[in-house]
């Protein structure tokens, strides 16, 4: 069984910064696409960045320069830096995870996909 504690989320101002983690436990994350969605208020949970058992990263287009998914040499936690945030960007942010056999996947981007979930972590971000 895979257990994942999301922590670091916040109020900022508009243009802050803020770093999500992601702690696992149970498997080793190489054997695990690794990613993270966010779900704001009244909408669907939408993809927001993944990294593969050989650290290749994905990204929602909105994303792309503003935010890093990575993790840990351990494998034990992923990290999402997020850069010049925005108000769009409030939203409780979800870790998820899911198993393969092998280090060679490409992660999915629909959240019925994985098989693992965390709490979430709320931020919001203020004009």
């Amino acid at each position: 069984q895979v257990q994942l504690v999301e922590s670091g989320g916040g109020l900022v101002q508009t243009g802050g910064s803020l770093r999500l983690s992601c702690a696992v436990s149970g498997r080793t994350l190489r054997l695990y696409a690794m990613a993270w969605f966010r779900q704001a208020s009244g909408k669907e949970r939408d993809f927001v960045a993944a990294i593969s058992g050989t650290d290749t990263t994905y990204y929602a287009d909105p994303m792309k320069g503003r935010f890093t998914i990575s993790r840990n040499n351990a494998k034990t936690t992923v990290y999402l830096q997020m850069n010049s945030l925005e108000p769009e960007d409030t939203a409780v942010y979800y870790c998820a995870a899911k198993a393969y056999e092998s280090v060679w996947h490409t992660p999915p981007f629909q959240p019925t996909e994985y098989d693992y979930w965390g709490q979430g972590t709320q931020v919001s971000v203020t004009v």
